[in-house]
């Protein structure tokens, strides 16, 4: 809870017009990067082994380089320290539905994969984890069909590591793509490996996001534009004023750092976006959550509300006599979609618990809870800060706003004890 109360007169953004006195916070916006183009796949480019290749090792000046032990007090998506490893910076865009099968032969790389799986940017992909390395790689798919991506793990080196992969090569589709990790620090056999059609070597992962990246590297299209940021906004009860932040730092990011922000009004009985901002409700929002196969560019620009040049509104329809649809994937189509045509999307979701309320918390790039200083903001904060945490290891942890201090004629729980507790 170190973010209490941020202060945004110290990031030079004022507040908009219609703002209430509601304390607000401006997130930085994302380095963009992309990863090296994809290599070809593993049984693509069949090469026998080079006996010569074993002769590096004798060479003067050549060092084999032993895994480090493992730390898991290592910093979390730190950068890459591995010099036979293009480093990819944080890239949000989640890898598309592939099927993974990874065979670790370290229990701790084991552990490091599992924590890969659980990440929200690899929660679409299907992830399989078995130990054994690579001859369990080549055992196991004797009878069956190789997945998109094989990840194996080898404690090898030299003839050990080559003379394993041929044995995988056999019986590895034209199009699967093979990730090998490995222990030895080596030019040469990152060379011969990458010369053979495996797709990235990495050398002994200390933390899930150096797995993430190397996968995202070979599924995320470089070329393709970036995607937006999604910024969720939570409010701890009902009343603290999350909406109100959303709606001001939106405004800020628009206005102020003149960056194209489109707000997602998802309270969709109750929600004041249209009204904070003097827009017509319109139906937009509800038209995409019905049918979210058939939004696309064309039809995100009708149904958007414009406010202002930098500014787009997906304002809820605000009324009672209708039925809402509450299929989680729909309301991530609806993101997903809004992320590719903006770098901002900041969701403004309602104080209610279900389903796709929190696969939007979960998923979002960045959550912001706001509170206030009362007894059920401070049980409810504690509660959500907790799982989000928990739920996002790899991920930084949620923003907190303790909003509408110093109200006169409210108690309130004093600044110092509600955020040691």
């Amino acid at each position: 809870m170190a973010n209490t109360q941020p202060d945004a007169s110290s990031l030079g953004v004022e507040a908009p017009p219609f703002d209430d006195g509601a304390d607000g916070t401006v997130l930085p916006a994302p380095d963009e990067a992309t990863g090296p183009e994809p290599q070809a796949s593993f049984a693509a480019l069949p090469a026998p082994f080079d006996d010569a290749l074993d002769a590096v090792y004798d060479e003067e000046g050549v060092e084999d380089v032993a895994a480090p032990p493992f730390d898991p007090s290592t910093e979390t998506g730190s950068e890459i320290e591995d010099p036979l490893y293009e480093a990819v910076a944080a890239d949000d865009r989640p890898v598309p539905r592939i099927n993974i099968h990874a065979f670790m032969e370290r229990p701790e790389t084991s552990r490091l994969m599992e924590e890969a799986a659980a990440d929200r940017r690899l929660s679409r992909a299907h992830v399989t984890i078995q130990m054994g390395g690579i001859p369990a790689a080549a055992e196991h798919f004797q009878e069956t069909p190789t997945p998109n991506l094989i990840i194996v793990e080898t404690v090898g080196r030299g003839s050990d590591i080559f003379g394993s992969l041929d044995a995988l090569a056999d019986v590895c589709d034209a199009s699967t793509r093979v990730i090998v990790v490995g222990a030895v620090n080596d030019i040469a056999i990152y060379r011969e490996l990458i010369r053979r059609g495996i797709s990235e070597y990495v050398v002994a992962p200390r933390s899930p996001m150096q797995l993430i990246h190397s996968i995202a590297a070979l599924y995320v299209d470089p070329s393709a534009p970036p995607v937006g940021r999604a910024i969720a906004f939570f409010g701890a009860r009902g009343g603290v004023g999350s909406s109100t932040i959303s709606h001001n730092v939106a405004w800020a990011f628009a206005e102020k750092h003149k960056v194209e922000t489109t707000i997602i009004d998802f309270d969709l009985a109750f929600g004041t976006a249209a009204l904070d901002f003097n827009q017509d409700s319109g139906q937009g929002i509800c038209e995409a959550l019905y049918s979210p196969e058939r939004l696309d560019d064309v039809l995100l620009d009708r149904l958007l509300t414009k406010c202002s040049d930098y500014l787009n509104l997906f304002a809820a329809p605000s009324v009672l006599d209708r039925d809402y649809p509450t299929d989680a994937g729909a309301f991530e189509t609806v993101v997903d979609v809004v992320r590719q045509a903006t770098p901002f999307a900041v969701l403004d979701l309602p104080h209610q618990w279900s389903d796709w309320t929190k696969r939007l918390i979960m998923t979002a790039d960045q959550v912001v809870l706001t509170a206030t200083a009362d007894l059920a903001s401070l049980r409810n904060t504690k509660n959500m800060f907790d799982l989000i945490v928990a739920a996002r290891p790899n991920d930084p942890a949620p923003l907190f706003v303790l909003n509408q201090l110093g109200a006169p004629k409210r108690p309130e729980i004093p600044l110092k004890d509600f955020a040691e507790a």
